[in-house]
Formats: structure tokens, sequence, C-alpha cells
């Protein structure tokens, strides 16, 4: 079974927790990440680009020359998308770039990126993540020693806005709660921050 290592606020290393395999446990499957993460990066688009087509560009309809005799190629107005300003053909136009994935789906890809994340001892699962007051030297200098570098995840059960505020401006460094992560966060970060009642809920969740 899989193991995380448990630490307390003072960053102390005090033992391993004994991870799910049912979540921390199966099998990555790359085809359904690669569709979990597909789906959220849609998802964002806002699909706001527009473009100008041939019949909406302000041109005169007027024949620019004649037809024959100049030596220059035909023409019927100047706003043909082969002449520059004029309109594009196929112009994008708003839409909504936004799709849903299958619940078993969804929930495989959750847990194929909680696994690969197991499986590189990623995850830092701490006895009772909390802070008094709101302090973002403080909160950095804990993942300082816990050794944690770069992009970080951090997930408690609800919504701790101590720890939100805290973490905020810290670069590379987001939190979320236990029953909203989505594959693309835990994949778009190298460490996971867990705290340990956080880590029951998300077993209990998706199990």
């Amino acid at each position: 079974m899989p193991n995380a290592k448990l630490f307390n606020m003072a960053a102390e290393n005090i033992g391993e927790v004994t991870l799910s395999d049912a979540v921390f446990g199966v099998e990555p499957n790359k085809s359904v990440l690669h569709d979990a993460v597909k789906n959220h990066l849609a998802n964002c688009r806002q699909g706001t680009q527009s473009a100008l087509t041939k019949g909406e560009v302000s041109y005169t309809t007027a024949k620019p020359w004649r037809q024959k005799g100049t030596g220059r190629a035909r023409a019927g107005y100047k706003g043909s998308p082969v002449w520059t300003h004029g309109g594009i053909a196929f112009a994008p136009k708003p839409r909504d770039y936004s799709y849903t994935l299958n619940k078993k789906v969804r929930r495989l890809a959750l847990k194929s990126a909680l696994s690969a994340k197991a499986a590189e001892g990623a995850i830092y699962v701490i006895d009772n993540l909390h802070m008094d007051e709101i302090k973002t030297k403080a909160f950095q200098s804990f993942l300082s020693k816990l050794g944690v570098e770069g992009k970080a995840l951090v997930i408690t059960e609800n919504v701790d806005e101590v720890i939100v505020k805290s973490s905020r401006n810290i670069p590379g460094v987001t939190s979320t709660t236990a029953t909203i992560i989505s594959p693309y966060t835990v994949l778009n970060n190298r460490a996971l921050i867990v705290d340990q009642a956080a880590l029951k809920k998300i077993e209990e969740v998706f199990a």
C-alpha cells in the first residue's frame, strides 16, 4: 500500500500515513489524464475571439478595375479574403468551447493523478494544518522547512481563510479544498500539502 510522510506544523517528520489503495494506488491511465487536462483547458477558454468575414468588412462593392486588358488578376471587390485588409475566410466567431466528461472518466483521472503523485513521494500530509494568524512569511518558512520548492497545492478539508490568505501571495502556491480538487491542478503542481482531515475526506469521497 502507498505511504506518505506525516509532518506537524513545525515541519518535523512525525511518522507515516498509509494511503488508500483505491485512490492513491491505481495504475495511472495516461489516456484518461490527457482527456481530463484537455477538457479542463477547453473549459477555461473564454471563446471571445472574433474576426470579420468578407461580408462584414467595410469596403465598397464597386469593381476595382475592368475585367480585361489591364494585365492584372481579375478582381470583383476590395473586401476579398485574398487581399490585404480584406475579410477573413472562415473567420472565428465567439463560441463556447466547454464540454463534459463522463463521471467515471473524471474520477479515474483524479485517482490516476493522485496515484502518480503518491508514487513520486510528492504528497506531504500535515497532522493539523492551521495558522493562528495571516502571515505569508511564516507559511513560506513552513514550506521551506518541508523542502517544498516551486509549484505547490495546499489542500484543506474546508475553506480556511487564514491558510488561503497566507499562501496566496507566494509564487506558485495555490490552495483548494478536498472535494473540489481536479486532475489538472494535481498534475500542474510539484507537491501536494494535504491536511490529514482533508486526506480522510478525499479517501471517503473518491474511493
